[in-house]
């Protein structure tokens, strides 16, 4: 096989990887939808997220998911736009934290902490700007209050649901690193 040939076949794995991942993170949030928007919510496909500790193919392809996900998001526009966004930022964060770490256990550990602050603060910024601008589908704060307070209650709210996901996330992304090549 020619230099060419393995070019051309690496570059179809790859872009077979980015969709299934894709296609999985989209199919697992529509599978728990009505629990899966809004700031209180359990997205199991969060657990996904891991993957970018092991390579950056897979910050497009969380991407893309969340993007296809969000379209079915009652927030509309705001969540295609800033849920999007969000991941691909925790998601590249996450990959550049992890790029020279070989242990799985802490690539999880720096994932895991890099989508519950930074991930977990955009989010709550996302739904405190949709509820300030009363856009569609944007979720009351338990409290009226200032712009800090509102935040800092999203926040809270998305935490449990977001920890819970990236565990069992964790759990599996760990057991396949043990049997599968997640960089390559």
């Amino acid at each position: 096989m020619n230099n060419l040939d393995r070019n051309s076949r690496t570059r179809v794995q790859g872009l077979t990887l980015t969709a299934v991942v894709a296609a999985l993170y989209a199919a697992v949030t529509m599978m728990v939808a009505p629990i899966g928007f809004g700031p209180v919510q359990l997205r199991l496909s969060e657990g996904l997220n891991h993957l970018a500790a092991w390579n950056k193919r897979y910050i497009v392809a969380l991407s893309l998911g969340v993007l296809i996900a969000n379209l079915m998001s009652p927030m509309g526009w705001i969540d295609w736009v800033f849920g999007t966004l969000d991941t691909l930022i925790m998601t590249s964060l996450t990959y550049y934290l992890t790029r020279r770490i070989a242990s799985p256990l802490k690539k999880i550990v720096i994932s895991t902490f890099s989508v519950l602050t930074v991930g977990m603060a955009i989010l709550a910024a996302e739904f405190t700007f949709a509820f300030a601008i009363n856009a569609a589908g944007s979720f009351a704060p338990d409290h009226a209050g200032s712009i800090w307070a509102n935040w800092l209650s999203y926040y809270l709210m998305l935490v449990p649901g977001e920890l819970a996901s990236l565990v069992v996330g964790g759990i599996i992304i760990f057991a396949l690193s043990k049997f599968i090549n997640l960089s390559k």
